[in-house]
């Protein structure tokens, strides 16, 4: 653990980037590591504090981007590191599939008192947020007997075969590995900065969207009697931080009552505290028969759940299981961090998330490349548009402000076709925010903002 006085507060960029250790450590990850993975700019990580983190050639950056909304206590913090090594030091695994100890239990009892509603819940714990889904929809096959999902449009749930399946972010995501899952269904998610139906009205689109699924796919496409479940992610995440009108997530609701289909909220990216309530849904007062979580969970460490109700995680021994899921070194790290994000953290995302987004619309005011700032909490997204006449996306402007930003220390990533998101550890304060709003001011300025 590196001595918090040598953590500086704002970036410091000593070198040209990369410099010249990061360059040998790009060169060894493409000689051996899959080109698979999607690299933007060139960061390499050696240690990181808080929302600081560090290169190999001693450069410091302020990091706004939280390993994709992971790192949801910051990097290291003290409390889950000690937790981590309290476990490690008295074992590292035992298959939870086959036997019993206290972190996996302790999670699954906490997770039940932290659902959204009151319904009792059962917990099945995975790796991974795909995994999760790719549980959470043999739960609901097996549950209701049916076989359809329908997913939305923009969303992205993972990229193994289930989840990419219900995904629909980016056709690359699915090229070559056909044919997918069937009876996956896919419908329009209101937007209201880009209304696919042209509605009036932020709830008017939501609600044309839901007579989408009730007058076209469940009367031209699949039955409702045959649709198992309908998987929505309560903020859309890959897609580009779209916020849906209050009405969306009640309106679903109210269309999986009617039908006795289960209602799935993916809480992977927008769990945990990060929109300032512990679940996004319960922002809509919104309780889902499943609920998924991993990515900010563990604070680093590879966890997913599926939190369902009880009466509905009815599956029999050996219907799914897994070997390393609910690892006792994971599970630990997920109870610290819950404690934390409890104990001052959530109420700091909504804090600092009200903060950064006034921030970020006054950067808009002024901008003519700047569209909409939208989000909750800490999951905030700014859309990167061409000019404020017609408000057409940029998507190539944006990636050249994202790494733009790298340049002067931000870490930011993009979301969707033009967005730039903004997920920094529940950590942050107003400094943190003013650091990366004048970054990003600059950066703007410099691209014709």
């Amino acid at each position: 653990m590196p001595e918090t006085q040598s953590i500086p507060k704002c970036p410091e960029i000593k070198t040209a980037l990369p410099g010249p250790k990061t360059k040998a450590l790009i060169e060894q990850d493409q000689r051996y590591i899959s080109p698979s993975y999607t690299r933007g700019y060139p960061l390499a990580i050696a240690r990181g504090h808080g929302a600081m983190v560090q290169d190999p050639d001693g450069n410091w950056f302020l990091d706004f981007c939280a390993g994709i909304a992971v790192c949801s206590t910051g990097h290291s913090h003290p409390k889950v590191v000690s937790a981590i090594q309290e476990q490690a030091a008295n074992f590292l695994h035992m298959s939870g599939t086959d036997f019993y100890y206290h972190a996996m239990a302790d999670l699954a009892e906490r997770l039940n008192e932290l659902s959204a509603g009151r319904t009792p819940k059962k917990i099945f714990f995975g790796n991974s947020g795909t995994e999760a889904i790719e549980g959470a929809i043999k739960l609901a096959r097996y549950h209701t007997g049916r076989p359809g999902i329908i997913s939305f449009f923009r969303s992205f749930h993972g990229r193994t075969f289930g989840a990419m399946s219900v995904s629909a972010s980016k056709s690359i995501q699915k090229s070559h590995f056909s044919p997918l899952v069937p009876h996956v269904y896919h419908a329009h998610y209101p937007y209201s900065y880009r209304p696919f139906f042209g509605a009036q009205s932020p709830e008017e689109e939501a609600e044309a969207c839901l007579d989408y699924i009730r007058n076209y796919l469940f009367k031209m496409i699949a039955q409702p009697s045959d649709i198992a479940a309908i998987l929505v992610e309560p903020i859309q995440g890959e897609g580009g931080y779209v916020v849906p009108p209050k009405n969306w997530l009640p309106g679903l609701r109210a269309l999986c009552d009617e039908y006795g289909i289960l209602m799935i909220a993916d809480e992977v990216q927008s769990g945990v505290g990060r929109t300032g309530k512990m679940w996004a849904c319960e922002h809509d007062n919104v309780e889902p028969d499943i609920m998924t979580s991993a990515k900010g969970l563990a604070s680093g460490l590879p966890l997913g759940a599926i939190i369902a109700k009880a009466d509905v995680m009815n599956w029999k021994p050996g219907c799914h299981a897994t070997t390393f899921g609910g690892n006792p070194v994971a599970c630990a790290a997920a109870l610290a961090t819950l404690d934390l994000v409890e104990n001052g953290l959530m109420q700091n995302a909504e804090c600092q998330g009200t903060y950064l987004q006034s921030q970020l619309q006054a950067l808009v005011n002024q901008s003519n490349i700047l569209g909409q700032v939208r989000g909750r909490g800490l999951m905030v997204g700014l859309e990167v548009i061409q000019s404020k006449t017609g408000n057409q996306k940029a998507p190539e402007l944006r990636d050249k402000i994202v790494d733009a930003c790298f340049e002067k220390g931000l870490l930011v990533l993009g979301c969707g076709e033009n967005t730039i998101r903004f997920s920094p550890p529940l950590t942050i304060d107003s400094e943190d925010v003013d650091t990366a709003v004048a970054i990003l001011k600059q950066v703007i300025a410099e691209n014709g903002g």
